[in-house]
């Protein structure tokens, strides 16, 4: 991949010229987007992000960090914050904005070996207490196929007593209805798996498996992984904060 995002956000960060990120699926048009959004601070959030880090707790790793702005807000209230994602211009930002403990690491990459090594602290544990999946944390999985993989992975990362805060959208709502209220669906595959790509300066992005998840195909999906999942929040437009525990 080419890394269109991270280089938005580090354009942004170094001030060299940064320009909207113009992103699209296989489901919608075209739409422009201000790399200044990922730059937020916590007034500015989504009320869904600022409840999961009011329930963050412990030691914390979160994935897909992009900016950072989430684990930076964390850091600046003393917790023991780790950032990862797989984009590294977008870590190189986040370090130039003064995030101690960040990695260039994809979330499937991680073991309790390695995650000893992203964060500084020398607990004798070395999985976490929250793990943050914001911004649609659930469409890293990509498909349905993969959700067991992740979560599987995210299950071992955890404390006993861990967290998992994760958001999506149910976007049944952008499919046309019959005259009887159906909505009319793919009829292969699940309708929140969608390809994603984006267009940064005049490149194009190679299209993307992306997944948008309703909650109780999650919850579906947890339970068959041995997590609990708790439906926290639910947002203005068919979005949702959900906790999965051991």
């Amino acid at each position: 991949m080419k890394d269109l995002f991270g280089k938005a956000i580090l354009d942004y960060q170094t001030n060299n010229s940064p320009e909207d990120i113009i992103t699209e699926t296989s489901i919608s048009e075209a739409d422009e987007m201000s790399v200044a959004y990922l730059f937020r601070e916590y007034k500015d959030m989504p009320k869904l992000e600022q409840k999961a880090l009011q329930l963050a707790k412990g030691k914390i790793l979160d994935v897909g960090c992009g900016a950072g702005s989430h684990a930076l807000y964390l850091q600046e209230k003393g917790f023991d914050v780790t950032g990862i994602d797989i984009s590294e211009n977008a870590i190189e930002a986040c370090k130039l904005r003064g995030l101690k403990n960040v990695k260039a690491s994809d979330v499937l990459d991680l073991d309790t070996d390695t995650s000893t090594a992203l964060s500084m602290t020398n607990q004798d544990d070395n999985k976490f207490d929250t793990i943050l999946l914001l911004m649609n944390g659930t469409g890293i999985f990509g498909t349905l196929a993969n959700i067991s993989k992740h979560l599987k992975k995210l299950k071992s990362l955890l404390t006993e007593k861990g967290q998992v805060l994760i958001d999506s959208s149910d976007i049944i709502y952008m499919f046309d209805q019959d005259e009887d209220g159906a909505y009319e669906v793919p009829a292969t595959g699940y309708y929140g798996e969608l390809t994603f790509t984006m267009q940064y300066k005049g490149e194009t992005e190679d299209f993307f498996p992306w997944l948008y998840i309703d909650y109780n195909t999650l919850q579906n999906a947890c339970y068959a992984n041995g997590l609990q999942c708790e439906l926290v929040m639910e947002g203005e437009h068919f979005d949702y904060l959900a906790k999965l525990t051991l």
